[in-house]
């Protein structure tokens, strides 16, 4: 079973509403040991229809202040970790190496929101294209994003684009994208960096996780060791959604240990039944 929710969202995000404690309450109802917040934070993010340019955005310091209380709060319901999850681009490694600097986080994600420029969640990448052209675009754009930017512990939510194909998985397999999905995953885990098991894929109607077994069994096959488990949730109800899953899946991508971070440092913790 697993006991800690690694990625999730509070009212700090732009695209959750949800009170800390309300997520804090859930974890607990639900049984889990611990959890890690992981605001959004994406410099340079362009306006959309629902967001202004850098919506994406909050202040640190608040965000901080605010946790470290719940944390004291909470001490003997869960343990609170603080984390925040930045949207990779190539031209931000300098910025997101500051902002590590500055701030004691527990936990960063590097995930990548955008392709081309824009966020696939609004489709409109996909027009004149299809959805193939565009999840080959996306995997080589990770590719540059992960060489670009050093400062993240584990790469969130992999195929995350295909989330938002018109087609969804109909186009997607990990051997159509081999060669792409394998340069990024080398290049993970020659700089010791994690893998995401995001489980917002089951609840996007994927029917699996991103990224796909087959690309998180190829990660261990590769060598990498280092997986790391999130519900995404942005409200209280999808807090370790799907975790019900997360044990037997990784068993059957060949691993016995998943992670969890500390002050940025991996501590590993057994998949039990």
């Amino acid at each position: 079973m697993i006991k800690s929710d690694c990625h999730m969202h509070t009212c700090f995000s732009a695209d959750s509403e949800a009170p800390v404690t309300f997520m804090l309450d859930a974890a607990v109802e639900k049984g889990l040991e611990g959890v890690c917040i992981t605001d959004h934070m994406d410099l340079d993010f362009p306006e959309t229809p629902d967001f202004p340019a850098n919506a994406f955005q909050f202040d640190l310091d608040e965000y901080f202040g605010r946790l470290n209380r719940l944390k004291e709060q909470y001490k003997d319901k869960l343990d609170l970790r603080i984390g925040v999850e930045i949207g990779l681009q190539k031209h931000l490694g300098e910025a997101y190496h500051r902002l590590t600097e500055t701030y004691p986080f527990d936990f960063v994600i590097g995930s990548v929101h955008l392709v081309g420029g824009q966020d696939p969640y609004y489709r409109k990448i996909f027009e004149g294209k299809t959805d193939e052209e565009v999840y080959r675009m996306a995997f080589r754009e990770t590719l540059e994003d992960v060489a670009a930017v050093k400062d993240f512990d584990a790469l969130g939510h992999l195929d995350y684009v295909v989330r938002y194909g018109i087609h969804q998985a109909a186009e997607y397999s990990y051997r159509k994208f081999s060669d792409e999905i394998d340069a990024v995953l080398k290049k993970l885990i020659a700089e010791g960096k994690g893998l995401e098991m995001n489980l917002a894929g089951i609840k996007y109607g994927l029917g699996f996780p991103n990224p796909h077994p087959d690309v998180l069994k190829r990660y261990r096959e590769l060598g990498g060791e280092i997986i790391t488990i999130g519900a995404d949730a942005h409200e209280p109800p999808h807090v370790a959604y799907g975790f019900e899953k997360a044990a037997e899946i990784l068993r059957e991508c060949g691993f016995s240990y998943y992670a969890e971070f500390h002050g940025r440092k991996p501590v590993f913790q057994r998949i039990v039944p």
